[in-house]
C-alpha cells in the first residue's frame, strides 16, 4: 500500500512527551516541538492490525516471546543486514537506556572508566556517571560535513582502568554510518586492550541510499564474542511507548551475566501489544520503511536546500542515516544559551541543544525532521524569520559604530 506521510496528526492530548509535554520542557507555549526522538507519523497498518487483533483476545496477562517473535528478528536482520542471529543470543529489554544501565554495572566497577564519542547521545553519560563511573571522552572530529572516529586520542587515553566503550552505531547526533573499515580498527582497539563493546545500534533500519550500515558484532568472530548489541523497533516502526528492545549477546558467558543482573529487576517484563507490534513489524515492515525513508530525504533535501539559501550562517551536517540532523549553528556567533533563547523564546521551535549532548556539540542544535514537510516547513519559516531580524539587527549595530 501508499503511505501517505504529509497527513498532518494531532497529536496533543494523546499523552505525547513530544507534544503534551513542550510547555513544560520548553518553558514556553506556541512552541513547534522537533525535539524528543520519535515521529509525527502512524505506525505500518500491519503493526496497527496486529495490536487490534491482540487487543480483540480482551486478556492481557503476564507476557513472554515466542518463536515466531524470535523468527522474526533473525529474518529480519538476514533479509535487510544480511547478519545472521541465533534465537539465544537475543534477550529482552523494555528499552536500550535501561539496558545500557543494567550492563554498566554488571559489566564494569566504581571506578572504572568507560569511553563515549562526544558530542553523542546524552543518556550514554548519565548510566556512566549515575553508576559510579568515570567518563572517558574519545571526541569525534568533524571534517567536511562529516563525523570521524580520533583513534589517535583513542589509543593515547587508554589505559587498564579502561573497560568498556559504549558506541553509537549509526551515530546520533551526528547521523554518521560508521563504515566496515572505521569499525574494524576500533573494534581491533578493544580487543587489544581487554575492552568491551557495546554498541547502540537502535538508528541501524534508517539509513538513506548509498551508505551501509555493518553491525559491529557481525565483522568478525571476536568482535561477536567482545561484544553487546542494544536494538529496538522503537525508532524504526515509531514504537517507543511500547517500551521493547531487543538486546543481542552471542556471547554465552557475557550473556548469562546480563540475565542474571534483569532477572532481579523489572527490565524483562513486556506486554502482550510490543510483542505483537515488534513481531508484525519485523515481519511485513519493508514497504512501510522503505517509503519513510525515501519520505524522510525528501526532508532533508528540503531542509538542506532552504537553510542554503535562507540561512547562509547555518550549516547542515548531512545525515548519513536517522530522522535527527544536526545543525551547525556556530556561524551565528551566540553563546548556547543565547542561541537556545532565541530559538525557543523568539522563533518558538523546539529542538535538541547541542550543548545536552557533551563536549563538541556547543552551538548546535539537532533537529527531528520525521514530520510532515509542512510541519517542517512551518518550524523552518520560525527559525528563519528570527535569524533575518538578528542579523538586520547585527548590521544596524555595525553601521552605527562605522559612523
Amino acid at each position: 500500500m501508499i503511505y501517505n506521510f504529509d497527513k498532518v496528526i494531532d497529536r496533543r492530548n494523546s499523552g505525547s512527551v513530544k507534544w503534551d509535554k513542550k510547555d513544560e520542557v520548553f518553558q514556553e507555549v506556541d512552541v513547534l516541538p522537533m525535539w524528543v526522538a520519535d515521529m509525527d507519523f502512524p505506525s505500518p497498518m500491519p503493526i496497527i492490525e496486529a495490536i487490534k487483533q491482540r487487543a480483540d483476545h480482551g486478556i492481557f496477562g503476564y507476557s513472554t516471546m515466542h518463536d515466531g517473535y524470535y523468527d522474526a528478528i533473525i529474518q529480519w536482520n538476514q533479509r535487510r543486514h544480511q547478519w545472521s542471529l541465533e534465537k539465544d543470543w537475543i534477550t529482552i529489554s523494555s528499552g536500550v537506556v535501561p539496558a545500557l544501565n543494567t550492563i554498566v554495572k554488571t559489566f564494569t566497577e566504581p571506578g572504572d572508566k568507560i569511553i563515549i564519542q562526544s558530542p553523542v547521545y546524552y543518556p550514554f553519560t548519565n548510566a556512566i556517571v549515575e553508576n559510579g563511573r568515570e567518563v572517558l571522552l574519545n571526541r569525534l572530529q568533524l571534517k567536511n560535513g562529516r563525523y570521524y572516529m580520533d583513534f589517535e586520542d583513542l589509543r593515547e587515553q587508554l589505559d587498564s582502568s579502561v573497560k568498556m566503550i559504549i558506541l553509537c552505531n549509526p551515530h546520533n547526533p551526528g547521523g554518521s554510518v560508521w563504515t566496515k573499515e572505521e569499525l574494524q580498527e576500533l573494534g581491533e582497539i578493544c580487543l587489544a586492550n581487554h575492552i568491551l563493546v557495546v554498541s547502540d545500534e537502535i538508528h541501524c533500519d534508517l539509513v538513506y541510499t548509498d551508505y551501509k550500515y555493518t553491525p559491529f558484532a557481525s565483522i568478525s568472530k571476536a568482535f561477536e564474542q567482545n561484544s553487546i548489541c542494544c536494538t529496538a523497533p522503537s525508532k524504526t516502526f515509531n514504537l517507543a511507548g511500547l517500551q521493547l528492545s531487543n538486546i543481542i549477546i552471542p556471547n554465552a558467558d557475557l550473556r548469562k551475566k546480563f540475565l542474571g543482573a534483569v532477572s532481579r529487576t523489572p527490565l524483562q517484563l513486556t506486554n502482550p501489544f510490543a510483542i505483537a507490534a515488534t513481531e508484525s513489524g519485523y515481519k511485513e515492515g519493508d514497504e512501510w520503511l522503505d517509503q519513510l525513508v525515501t519520505y524522510l530525504q525528501k526532508n532533508v533535501d528540503y531542509l538542506t536546500d532552504y537553510i542554503d539559501t535562507h540561512m547562509k550562517s547555518i550549516t547542515v551536517i548531512q545525515p548519513e542515516s536517522t530522522y535527527l540532523v544536526w545543525l551547525d549553528c556556530r556561524g551565528l556567533g551566540l553563546e548556547p544559551e543565547k542561541l537556545e533563547q532565541l530559538l525557543v523564546k523568539r522563533a518558538r521551535v523546539g529542538f535538541n541543544q547541542g550543548y545536552t549532548f557533551g563536549p563538541g556539540g556547543e552551538g548546535f542544535v539537532r533537529v527531528n525532521i520525521a514530520c510532515p514537510q509542512s510541519v517542517l516547513r512551518e518550524g523552518l519559516h520560525r527559525m528563519n524569520k528570527v535569524i533575518q531580524e538578528l542579523n538586520n539587527t547585527s548590521q544596524s549595530l555595525s553601521g552605527t559604530q562605522n559612523n
